[in-house]
């Protein structure tokens, strides 16, 4: 729909030579897409009607108790601070860092539920041991609602229970984007003091949904140190950035940093290059929250089911809960 279509034109529009004013009403004034649909409302008096014309649009957010929309209306989300954890490629432990992360979480005593949002590719099910999980639904208010499965004190959904692990799942964007917002809304999630998303890599409709459905804390960016994957790194920061959006990023996490040997402890080696992660960090204005290396243990703990931040004397475990910690 057109703005006035959807109601949004709060008053008349006010002409006066080449100076035209108007007031949009928005639901609350935490709306990420403000500002795009200010300026392409400008861009379109300028493009139909004078392009030499003077534009003032008056914001104006309805009462709090009529400012949630009809997709949040409903939302049972109980969570002090939403994080987002984003990878601009496949392949770089965007999952690995999650997971570790919400358990790290956990063991330092916070309330923590993650959302496996990867529709497409989900792993947390099996970096949980859980893959044979099926959630049931209990009654909560009148309402049948998805409880979440439980592990290493976390709450966890994934489209991964709800498929047969051996399928494609092969959706359309907004099928897909439905499927989150359900297990976000419908899911008795209980009160949590961090809610972790896996988003999937890329920009797609999924973070749109999220975008708009949740209230974000802010964005974690994960990348490995080789410039190919730097530059997609790059665009998943300025995707949060970005006036549209608008979702502050947290920091950057840099993987498989650099290659230990078991029997050698002590040397490092560079295998997918060095420094990446702290040169774009330091570039963007971010801060670098964190180098993970490179450890069969940290591969062998994902495909095992067991974190590697459930053996806590792990240098590799150290990592991951200094990086919750900074949080």
């Amino acid at each position: 729909m057109n703005l006035i279509e959807a109601g949004m034109l709060e008053d008349d529009i006010r002409i006066s030579g080449l100076e035209v004013s108007f007031s949009l009403i928005f639901d609350k004034d935490t709306d990420p897409f403000i500002r795009s649909v200010l300026k392409a409302a400008e861009a379109a008096v300028h493009t139909y009607a004078e392009p030499n014309t003077a534009v003032h649009i008056h914001t104006k957010f309805r009462k709090q108790q009529s400012a949630v929309s009809s997709q949040q209306s409903d939302i049972s989300l109980q969570a002090r601070h939403v994080i987002a954890i984003h990878s601009g490629k496949g392949g770089v432990g965007k999952s690995t860092v999650a997971v570790n992360l919400a358990v790290a979480l956990a063991q330092q005593g916070k309330r923590v539920g993650l959302l496996d949002a990867d529709i497409h590719g989900p792993s947390v099910p099996k970096m949980f041991h859980v893959e044979d999980a099926r959630p049931v639904a209990d009654t909560v208010n009148g309402r049948d609602l998805i409880v979440p499965i439980e592990q290493y004190g976390v709450k966890m959904l994934s489209i991964g229970f709800f498929v047969d692990v051996q399928s494609a799942v092969v959706w359309r964007g907004g099928m897909a984007s439905n499927a989150i917002k359900q297990l976000i809304n419908d899911a008795e999630w209980g009160e949590l003091d961090y809610f972790l998303i896996d988003l999937p890599p890329g920009t797609s409709d999924i973070h749109l949904t999220l975008i708009q459905t949740l209230q974000l804390t802010g964005a974690i960016v994960v990348t490995t140190p080789q410039d190919v994957a730097l530059v997609d790194a790059r665009k998943g920061v300025d995707m949060f950035t970005n006036d549209k959006v608008n979702v502050p990023v947290l920091g950057l996490v840099e993987n498989m940093s650099y290659f230990t040997p078991a029997e050698l402890p002590e040397n490092k080696y560079y295998i997918f290059g060095r420094g990446g992660g702290k040169r774009l960090a330091e570039e963007l204005g971010i801060p670098l929250l964190g180098e993970i290396p490179l450890v069969q243990s940290i591969r062998e703990g994902g495909d095992r089911g067991t974190p590697i931040v459930l053996q806590p004397g792990h240098p590799a475990a150290q990592i991951f809960c200094h990086i919750a910690a900074q949080l």
